[in-house]
């Protein structure tokens, strides 16, 4: 994955970002599924409840990505890098 620097090339980045980026739709996915981000049966919040609660699936997901996740970005990574 990395070049004897230590550095990704541009083009490995991109390919890196891209993966992170797939793992991260793939994760905020599985919290909806998962519930994650619903409101309680007592308390609505209206009707931007369900939209505001994707940003918080997107960010959860994208940060969750970004530390590792689940190792799909890095198996992702390999394959469109021809590894």
């Amino acid at each position: 994955m990395n070049d004897v620097t230590g550095a990704l090339s541009p083009t490995d980045a991109k390919l890196k970002q891209a993966a992170v980026q797939l793992e991260s739709a793939f994760l905020a996915e599985m919290l909806k599924s998962a519930g994650f981000g619903d409101a309680p049966e007592g308390f609505g919040g209206g009707a931007g409840e369900e939209h505001f609660a994707s940003f918080l699936r997107e960010a959860q997901a994208k940060t969750m990505a970004e530390s590792g996740g689940l190792g799909l970005a890095e198996h992702l990574f390999n394959a469109l890098k021809g590894a």
